[in-house]
């Protein structure tokens, strides 16, 4: 059902590389877990839809206008697609971790989050952005929200 969306196809194209999974990734995770918050970064633990593992992966946790977010730049990653089938996990950094429950926005909602997102983590994401950015129209920030799962966070878990 997933896989015919503009997410899904926007992930396959912009799928991590080699240097990102097995370099940055793993770097940014090792500083989260030491208590070391890079720009907002948190492991996000989540429930694995198929296997009902634990997941770990760094995600940037985007505090705006009051309320807490979760951007996928990729698209729709596993950690999308893992928060969608079961809607709670935990934010962690270093040994502390908090639970929560997660609402997935619709696209019309997108825009303003993208936005601030955008702005906060420009240098990291825009690469998966494909030329739109903080300074893009409102017409263009919402042509690409369908390519962008973004999730609210709400406390505490449900």
């Amino acid at each position: 059902m997933h896989d015919a969306s503009p997410a899904s196809a926007h992930f396959e194209r912009k799928r991590p590389g080699w240097f990102t999974r097995n370099v940055f990734n793993r770097l940014v995770r090792l500083l989260t877990a030491a208590g070391i918050s890079v720009l907002g970064s948190r492991v996000l633990e989540v429930r694995g839809r198929r296997s009902g593992e634990l997941r770990h992966t760094p995600v940037n946790l985007l505090e705006f206008e009051g309320a807490r977010y979760l951007v996928a730049p990729r698209g729709d990653t596993q950690w999308a697609r893992n928060l969608r089938a079961d809607p709670n996990g935990r934010l962690i950094v270093g040994r502390s971790g908090e639970s929560f429950t997660a609402q997935e926005l619709p696209d019309e909602e997108k825009p303003p989050v993208l936005r601030a997102y955008l702005k906060r983590w420009r240098l990291e994401v825009a690469a998966f952005f494909d030329g739109v950015g903080p300074d893009s129209s409102d017409e263009q920030l919402r042509a690409a929200a369908a390519k962008h799962p973004v999730f609210r966070i709400l406390s505490p878990a449900r």
